[in-house]
């Protein structure tokens, strides 16, 4: 994984200079051994953080996001015991990650506005809480001394994942934390899946397709072709093409440059999810019926598009099953195709397929938790002409 340096970072490089004792922990900046006073008029020692901005993967710098921080330890006070009501935001969010909790929220407010550098910000910070400390023991000091500063990136990423970061998610994520995740086909809808899969903290997105990627594709797809690569397009699978674009962002991204048959399905068992997104019906019949053999869960996505005088119109359906609802998988998933079905001949609608995506996402992230799932539903079918979306098969 790529790791933030230090170095590159002038503001940061200050703060170790001057003895402040920091570590950079993924999105984050933690600033360790402030020392503060408790409700008890004791001297104890927390930790300031907030989130960083980054200039480019690995290279911190640029202004703070914002004037405010948070707090690892007990509610800071004056040397009175009183709290420090001035900067405790009592309205702000506790910042709870995967492996640290700051419970207080800060908000002080520079003259100007907003801080010019995270060295400004800390400094501040760190200056307000010691001063109260100081006057109970004049010795202490925020700046810990000759240590050198900690880093430590994300488990999946190859740069910190800012995103969770700002909108204070990153505890949520735990939810995907060591998922294997299998995507049968990277088509239309499939590489939509995988673009939005690969932006999750899961351990492992094992990808399925034998097919060489066509000119067709891109136009159904997230992104597009460099100019070398239109050149070799003819040589070019599609599992290879998107591990080359979306392993620059998550480490776990595992290539299988063939079709999912009855004699391989049982490299299925160790995954947690599937997503299935094949064309041919009597190989979708066959896959759905061995997943629910093994146990397994799954979403299978689907577009029925039809032409009409005025236009197109359609369906988008997700089909869900589990351990606990599968029994109506016999009355959707047919091995027959249906007969006036579009999507067949390639009609190229880039939107539908990201919507098809996208709802199959939501509701594997409902099953893991990510999202409140109230309903529970395991087929529900969104109607283009009508946008109208309507859900059945709900699990007792």
């Amino acid at each position: 994984m790529q790791q933030a340096d230090i170095s590159l970072s002038a503001d940061l490089k200050k703060l170790e200079d001057e003895g402040f004792f920091i570590e950079v922990r993924g999105s984050y900046l933690l600033v360790h051994e402030i020392p503060y006073v408790n409700s008890e008029k004791q001297v104890k020692y927390g930790t300031i953080v907030t989130v960083l901005s980054f200039i480019r993967p690995g290279v911190i710098g640029g202004r703070p996001n914002n004037h405010t921080a948070h707090f690892i330890g007990d509610a800071p006070c004056d040397e009175n015991g009183n709290k420090l009501t001035s900067i405790i935001n009592d309205r702000g969010t506790a910042l709870v990650t995967s492996d640290f909790e700051a419970r207080y929220y800060f908000s002080y407010k520079p003259i100007g506005g907003h801080y010019l550098d995270f060295y400004e910000k800390i400094s501040a910070y760190a200056h307000l809480l010691s001063s109260y400390a100081k006057l109970i023991n004049p010795d202490v000091t925020e700046k810990a001394g000759e240590r050198e500063a900690l880093l430590s990136g994300s488990d999946v990423f190859k740069y910190p994942d800012t995103n969770s970061a700002r909108a204070n998610i990153d505890y949520e994520n735990l939810k995907f934390r060591n998922l294997k995740i299998g995507i049968i086909g990277v088509g239309g809808t499939g590489s939509y899946i995988l673009d939005l899969v690969s932006k999750t903290r899961v351990k492992e997105i094992h990808i399925y397709d034998d097919d060489e990627l066509q000119l067709h594709n891109t136009f159904r797809s997230p992104g597009t072709l460099t100019d070398e690569q239109i050149l070799y397009l003819d040589r070019l699978k599609k599992v290879d093409y998107y591990d080359s674009v979306y392993s620059r962002m998550h480490l776990g991204i595992k290539v299988h440059p063939y079709r999912i048959t009855k004699e391989n399905i049982g490299e299925l068992n160790d995954l947690d999810y599937v997503f299935l997104c094949v064309d041919e019906a009597d190989v979708r019949y066959m896959i759905v019926d061995e997943l629910v053999k093994m146990n397994m869960a799954f979403s299978d996505v689907g577009l029925c598009v039809i032409r009409r005088s005025g236009g197109l119109l359609g369906t988008i359906r997700v089909t869900s099953g589990d351990v606990e609802n599968n029994e109506h998988l016999s009355e959707i998933i047919g091995k027959e195709e249906v007969d006036e079905n579009e999507y067949n001949s390639n009609i190229q609608i880039a939107e539908l397929n990201c919507l098809n995506a996208a709802f199959a996402v939501i509701k594997w992230k409902r099953y893991v938790g990510f999202y409140m799932d109230l309903r529970k539903e395991h087929h529900s079918l969104y109607h283009i002409e009508t946008n109208k979306i309507i859900n059945d098969y709900f699990a007792s």
